[in-house]
């Protein structure tokens, strides 16, 4: 289920919160406030979205309600990402990385990093076989 659900821009500003910590609409309200002036009608919308695309889920019983994320941040991420590189790479992580290195576009610190990711995964492939 988790890898068939899309989060829209804002969806992923909900989420994010709620990754954190189940929450009120109040609490919602206040914590996103400054940064996207959502009202309490608008969080509400969204968090129905949500819930109709079994990303959140709501625990009726508690005063006030609180509303709780049903998918890992983790899963969402790798899902936007294939969906990214699908469409606009082609699926291709390699064309993407070329992309960004032939238009200088990773620091020396990225680059160290990409390295190390890339030692680790083979490490693991060749434990796994």
């Amino acid at each position: 289920m988790e890898g068939k659900i899309r989060l829209s821009d804002g969806e992923w500003t909900l989420m994010n919160e709620l990754w954190k910590a189940p929450s009120s609409v109040g609490a919602l309200v206040k914590a996103l406030n400054s940064e996207t002036g959502w009202s309490k009608s608008t969080i509400f919308i969204m968090l129905s979205r949500l819930m109709e695309k079994g990303a959140v889920s709501c625990d009726e019983k508690a005063s006030p309600k609180l509303y709780s994320a049903k998918i890992s941040r983790d899963g969402a991420a790798l899902n936007e990402t294939r969906s990214f590189l699908g469409r606009v790479y082609g699926g291709s992580l390699g064309s993407m990385m070329s992309c960004m290195a032939a238009n200088h576009e990773l620091s020396r610190e990225e680059i160290d990093e990409l390295v190390e990711i890339l030692r680790r995964a083979e490490k693991e492939a060749e434990q796994h076989g």
